[in-house]
């Protein structure tokens, strides 16, 4: 890197939360007119790292250079101050206001604040670098990357030199990741200096310069992204070969097990969610999901688990024998009574999923406690299911009476498919089942999916990783504004193809 110069200079930059290091003594530069990969598993303490360039932590030892003169970074404002803009996983846009508002939203300007002079200066941005943006359009009537857009136009309107972006593709489509990458890659050839997090590997190898690795808190070296490749990057996160193939075998003797027929579904507003969708899952087989998202694969899955009210429209359930048992109309008790397991990850982990102020074995029983045959009910077996839990996915904690929300995103998600999918489904319901967990762990449930299938069980998989559900699932069916805009064969598909069914440019069915 003899030709670049230095935006920042993280220096023994350390960040302690309770007895959990985080950070540890991490030495990290990012030069202009380059975008850094920044990487590593889950707790690797990548986002806290980023946290801290960004104000919104403080490291307890350490020091920040920003073009070679020492940073105070206080807060989010002193990162504006010093040219350091974060755009978040989760954005931080007011719903109610429009683009234009939403950019300007805490800036003190002096005199009275000109809102045409305002959208001038939003879109010189727009036509410097390509986006698109309407700076009166209000935020609720926006798509995902139209927001992620705001908040990029956002931190460039407040001088970002440095931009940092949080898993920046995880809800957008395939064309609207290309768009983004061109933005990117225009902003880098402006001198910005680009950090990116992501846990999506073709993309490091599609869009960045260099790449970071951080394991456990500690920074273990960073290469040219063309000097190395995606076996190499892994096993420097994990510090140890991980094999990195999804394994798609065909299906055995797949039978129908769920039968879904002209599903309609309204939310409470009275908008449309699910509107005559009708598809098959067999035995045996994993069905994909696709779509932009909000576009009813949440509801999807919450009226097959009996969790959400249906307008119209058939949910079979198909035994062994070929009898069909409507399940509509009943809720998850009557349907397990029925002698349907139905197993269910949900996408709010924390909300629907796990009691963060429980302790792992507790959540364990969540699943199990009806077999107790009084009220003090059996904790040895969720104890024993909770260690193995632990132990298989590998999930960081100091033990398994520690509250779930004290475990990091990627560590609450492996606790809740680890116990979803040993309760030992006949079909198994996964939405966003590797959302925020590193490529080793993604791999890990991939496997257990896999495993699933192999004994017999329906699996629905809901994903937005388009090259994971092409590598994974047999068939895929594709959701567009809630319709059914086609189910294609896995072995088949092209990312394009199915890229543009997802918004209503495609559309067929093989079956």
């Amino acid at each position: 890197m003899e030709n670049k110069t230095a935006a920042v200079k993280m220096r023994n930059i350390t960040k302690r939360f309770g007895t959990t290091l985080a950070n540890d003594r991490v030495w990290l530069d990012i030069y202009k007119g380059e975008i850094l990969a920044l990487l590593g598993e889950n707790g690797s303490g990548k986002t806290t790292l980023m946290n801290m360039l960004s104000g919104i932590y403080f490291p307890d030892e350490g020091q920040i250079f920003i073009n070679d003169e020492e940073a105070l970074i206080r807060s989010p404002k002193d990162a504006f101050r010093y040219g350091i803009g974060m755009i978040h996983q989760h954005f931080k846009l007011v719903d109610v206001l429009t683009a234009a508002e939403n950019i300007v939203l805490g800036l003190k300007e002096p005199g009275r604040l000109d809102m045409d002079k305002v959208a001038r200066r939003v879109k010189e941005i727009c036509d410097s670098y390509g986006f698109d943006v309407d700076p009166s359009q209000k935020i609720y009537t926006m798509s995902v990357s139209q927001k992620q857009t705001v908040e990029i136009v956002k931190a460039l309107y407040r001088g970002a030199d440095i931009l940092i972006l949080d898993e920046p593709t995880a809800v957008l489509t395939p064309q609207e990741t290309d768009k983004l990458f061109a933005v990117l890659r225009s902003m880098r050839d402006d001198g910005k200096a680009i950090v990116i997090i992501t846990h999506k590997m073709h993309e490091v190898e599609e869009l960045s310069d260099r790449v970071a690795i951080l394991r456990h808190g500690q920074f273990v070296g960073d290469m040219l992204t063309s000097m190395t490749n995606a076996q190499e990057m892994t096993n420097m996160m994990v510090g140890r070969p991980v094999t990195l193939n999804i394994d798609r075998p065909d299906p055995v003797n797949p039978k129908p097990r769920i039968i879904v027929e002209g599903l309609t579904v309204r939310d409470p507003e009275g908008t449309v969610k699910l509107d005559d969708v009708s598809f098959t899952a067999c035995s045996g087989e994993i069905l994909g999901i696709a779509g932009i998202s909000g576009c009813g694969q949440k509801e999807l899955l919450e009226a097959i688990a009996g969790l959400q009210i249906v307008e119209k429209g058939s949910i079979s359930y198909v035994t062994d024998d070929g009898v069909r048992e409507e399940l509509i109309g009943k809720d998850p008790l009557s349907i397990a009574a029925m002698g349907v397991c139905l197993s269910f990850v949900p996408e709010d982990r924390l909300g629907m999923g796990l009691v963060g102020s429980m302790d792992l074995t507790d959540n364990m029983m969540l699943r199990s406690f009806r077999k107790g045959r009084s009220f003090f009910t059996d904790r040895k077996n969720p104890r024993a299911l909770a260690e193995k839990v632990v132990k298989d996915l590998e999930v960081n904690t100091p033990g398994v009476s520690t509250p779930v929300r004290r475990l990091s995103g990627g560590n609450v998600q492996k606790v809740l498919v680890g116990r979803e999918i040993a309760s030992a489904p006949s079909v198994l319901l996964t939405a966003y089942a590797v959302r925020g967990l590193d490529i080793n762990s993604s791999y890990t449930i991939y496997d257990l999916i896999n495993k699933q299938k192999k004994s017999g069980v329906a699996v629905i998989f809901v994903g937005e990783d388009l090259d994971v559900l092409l590598e994974l699932c047999d068939r895929i069916l594709v959701l567009c504004g809630g319709k059914v805009s086609g189910i294609v064969e896995g072995r088949g598909a092209s990312k394009p193809e199915v890229g543009m069914m997802m918004t209503r440019l495609g559309g067929k069915s093989n079956g």
